[in-house]
């Protein structure tokens, strides 16, 4: 950067303020601008698609600037905080009329991607979190805290290891995270690449008396820790009030049904893995809600689904109510739709950036909360006792508003209008000298015309020359001398100004700012009389957001014709009669899918799953996992009948992905995917295994996923689909008691196949992989040769070559060569070994596989390999 000293007391200021913030745009106000200098005016420039221009441009060494209005400023600020990148808003602090010297201007605001309060790229059914996260001396375990700026909802906890952290900042789709000192450079680089967060530094604890409150309940060091760090970034980047945050709740996530984020992402809960988008989601068929803060809460619970039984058959009960009140949930939904924000708009309040049409919102919203609350009283028969004393219609502030603020109020609050009249007695003396400054200038005017003649003599205004007469140049001869003094000339009339005029004008300007002071001074206080009740409206946000989120149940169960779950904790009986995927039911409709049933006593563990590729045994995995989760939010599931246990985790590992990123293939991914369920399942847990060791070599592949099924069984006892195209761990079930063979049926009939999509008792009979191959539309010629190659493998000769049609026919004929008997079974490998070889043997013979986990026999696989080599 250029030395200070050459560079004008302006300058010098921008230097100053900008050495501290400098990861962050400045905004520097200049007059109606705000305007930018080197680095951040060429980056800038590129990025909003600005002209760059230079400041001092004859100088030796002009300074790159580009320039955005001040009114057009949220949507360039949006698009650099979308991007990732921070903006520091540098505003005049001091009126420029009254100012010696430089006008003072100070950072007011530093937005950033995890404290945008008001954004276009911020859905309105979406949070916006902040996370912080602390260790000690950079090792387990981590103080982890996450705030949602917009709604005021702080939450914190204690993790014990890194993947941990990574689970829940995903789950919160975090886009900046708060770093102390110590935080490892390996979960840093972990998050970066899983989520691609923007990192900010807080050293500094909270020292605010005015905050103290939230964190008062904390008596672990961690949480406390890393929640004032989280409250001392926030006011330090946000330089205001945040009386709306609300006081940190603490929260164990194994108090929750616990899924990685490698196992939403597979069951696409929230995204869909195709289009990254909600459409084709659980979360997509699932949101009936009405309002913003209803969706957003639907988001949570699909997050965090419950384990608690009584918890889940409160939801319930209150489900099954709004079920059978038909017409009251319609009114209610109706009430709902008109219902606003209530959440944002309490944390605009707190904030400082509410305006007129705000309040007005607030206003609507709590007006139809009692007729909610009747709505809710007429079918309550215990289960919304609680829920209903949350709805506080907070009648104090309708009141208030109804009597202060003004129905169309405008988009500013400095203007005027904001305020009605009969509020306030002086606001209405100074709005009557104004009507009767404009009446008297309309009674001057006729007067005017009909003393001089002059019938298109107007009395204009403008904020240049205030109040004139303007009198066209054709009837200039008209104007009586000496009455009117000359103000402005323009090409077709003349302007003049009388002592009357120019007092009435006087008197009409003083009390229109005034009473634009005025207004605004009392709509702050209206607003801080309103800021005082924040608590009761986010207490009444909640409960208007969980009817909300019930509702939506209700809808989605009568209209799929779901049924309600008997859930039972500390079952192991899994009996869900014609289930169906909510999900793909809702694409194809009701009548085209076909329903599957997963039945699973108390003494089975495993479903073994074999059939043909495309058949459905992804979907009726996912089916499964799917319906486990809704029933665990409370909602009804897409079945005829549905016996359940409440698991305690899920695991899944469908479909292939490489996290080409941190270098890891298909096969890696998902021996750490297995690792993690073998692991951590527990026998109240749900593990979903799709084709298990396709990854690598086919006796490999077949060796891992036997030794899984058996470590499954005899170690996790978790319930657990596990589907394979290895046929030969089909007889697995004469050995493992808790294992049952299933399979998905298709029928064969002249040379195509007919995948039925129903769940069967038993093996499948083969793969009719070259059939799916036909239906991709392989090359007929290709085709044949398979077929070929299957029959002679399936014969049990696989040392007979097969070749194909067309290269037979073109080879040159073949010299009859003496005849050989193949030996078609294998050649010893042992014949005439030597002593390493035979140390090899004893050491294989040694192992006890029953005894390793997956990735221990495939390290020692690995070790073998190499000694053999």
């Amino acid at each position: 950067m250029p030395q200070k000293t050459k560079h004008t007391p302006m300058m010098e200021q921008y230097f100053k303020i900008k050495e501290n913030y400098p990861d962050a745009f400045l905004f520097y106000r200049l007059g109606d601008f705000y305007e930018m200098f080197y680095d951040d005016a060429i980056k800038a420039s590129q990025i909003l698609e600005l002209t760059l221009t230079s400041r001092n441009r004859n100088a030796d060494d002009p300074i790159p600037m580009c320039g955005i209005p001040h009114h057009a400023a949220q949507g360039y600020l949006d698009t650099l905080i979308e991007k990732g990148y921070k903006v520091a808003l540098c505003e005049q602090v001091e009126d420029p009329k009254t100012a010696k010297g430089m006008v003072k201007r100070e950072v007011v605001q530093l937005v950033t991607p995890g404290t945008v309060m008001a954004s276009k790229g911020i859905d309105a059914k979406e949070n916006n979190y902040l996370t912080a996260i602390v260790s000690t001396e950079g090792s387990s375990p981590y103080g982890f805290a996450y705030a949602d700026l917009t709604t005021g909802e702080l939450k914190t906890t204690v993790l014990p290891d890194q993947e941990s952290v990574l689970n829940e900042a995903s789950s919160l789709q975090t886009r900046e995270v708060i770093v102390g000192n110590s935080l490892p450079e390996e979960l840093k680089h972990k998050l970066t690449q899983r989520l691609n967060v923007v990192f900010s530094e807080q050293f500094e604890t909270l020292e605010n008396a005015e905050l103290s409150y939230l964190t008062q309940d904390l008596t672990d060091v961690l949480m406390a820790e890393v929640v004032n760090k989280l409250l001392a970034y926030l006011l330090g980047t946000q330089k205001r009030s945040l009386s709306h945050l609300q006081q940190a709740r603490i929260y164990e996530p194994k108090h929750f049904l616990k899924m990685d984020h490698y196992s939403k992402f597979n069951l696409e809960l929230a995204q869909s893995i195709r289009t990254g988008k909600k459409q084709g989601t659980l979360l997509w068929l699932l949101d009936e809600t009405k309002t913003a803060m209803g969706g957003r809460l639907l988001k949570q619970w699909l997050d965090r689904p419950l384990i608690q039984e009584h918890q889940i058959k409160e939801r319930q009960n209150m489900v099954e109510s709004l079920i059978q009140a038909f017409f009251e949930r319609v009114d209610l939904q109706e009430a709902l739709t008109n219902v606003y924000d209530l959440e944002r708009l309490a944390g605009r309040i707190a904030f400082g950036s509410v305006n007129g049409r705000d309040l007005i919102q607030l206003k609507s919203s709590l007006e139809q909360v009692p007729q909610i609350e009747q709505l809710l009283t007429g079918i309550n028969q215990g289960e919304w006792q609680e829920l209903l004393g949350g709805l506080d219609p907070v009648t104090d502030v309708v009141s208030l508003i109804n009597t202060a603020i003004h129905e169309d109020s405008p988009l500013t609050i400095t203007e005027g209008s904001v305020i009605k009249t009969g509020y306030n007695e002086q606001l209405d003396v100074y709005r009557e000298a104004m009507t009767n400054g404009k009446q008297w200038i309309a009674s001057l005017e006729a007067k005017e015309r009909e003393e001089t003649g002059i019938k298109t003599l107007k009395i204009g205004f403008n904020r240049v020359f205030g109040y004139y007469i303007e009198v066209t140049k054709g009837q200039l001869a008209n104007v009586p001398e000496g009455r009117y003094e000359r103000k402005q000339t323009l090409a077709n009339a003349e302007r003049y100004i009388t002592p009357e005029l120019k007092e009435t004008e006087r008197l009409i300007l003083e009390a229109e700012e005034k009473s634009k002071d005025l207004e605004y001074q009392l709509f702050i206080e209206v607003r801080e009389t309103i800021k005082a009740a924040i608590g009761r409206i986010q207490k009444l946000a909640h409960a208007v957001a969980t009817v909300d989120v019930l509702q939506s149940f209700a809808t989605v169960s009568e209209k799929y014709q779901y049924v309600r779950p008997n859930m039972v904790a500390g079952s192991h009986k899994l009996l869900l009669k014609e289930g169906r995927h909510p999900v793909v039911e809702k694409v194809m409709g009701h009548q085209e899918y076909i329903p599957n049933s997963v039945m699973m006593d108390e003494d089975t563990s495993i479903l073994l799953i074999t059939g043909p590729n495309m058949s459905g045994k992804s979907t009726y995995m996912r089916q499964l996992a799917l319906t486990v989760i809704m029933a665990q939010m409370g909602c009804f599931v897409p079945a005829e009948s549905a016996d359940m246990p409440i698991f305690d985790q899920i695991f899944t590992r469908i479909g292939a992905s490489d996290d080409l990123i941190s270098g890891q293939s298909t096969f890696m991914v998902e021996m750490m995917e297995a690792n993690e369920a073998l692991r951590h399942a527990t026998p109240n847990s749900l593990i979903l295994f799709d084709e298990i060791g396709r990854g690598t070599a086919t006796y490999d592949g077949m060796a891992l996923a036997e030794a899984i099924i058996h470590y499954i069984h005899d170690k996790v006892k978790a319930k657990t689909l596990f589907s394979t195209h290895y046929h030969e761990l089909t007889d697995l079930d004469k050995t493992l008691e808790g294992l049952v063979n299933c399979h998905v049926g298709a029928v064969e009939k002249d040379g195509e196949v007919v995948f039925l999509h129903k769940m069967l008792e038993g093996p499948a009979d083969k793969s009719y992989g070259i059939h799916v191959a036909k239906l991709a539309g392989l090359p007929g010629d290709l085709l044949d040769h398979a077929s070929t190659i299957l029959e002679v493998l399936e014969s049990g000769n696989p040392a007979v070559k097969v070749v194909p049609k067309e290269i037979e026919v073109e080879q040159a004929p073949v010299v009859k060569q003496p005849e050989v008997v193949e030996e078609v079974s294998q050649l010893s490998l042992f014949n005439d070994v030597s002593p390493e070889l035979e140390a090899l043997v004893a050491e294989v013979k040694g192992l006890n596989m029953l005894e390793m986990t997956p990735m221990a026999a495939l390290n020692t696989l690995y070790e073998l390999q190499k000694k053999l080599n």
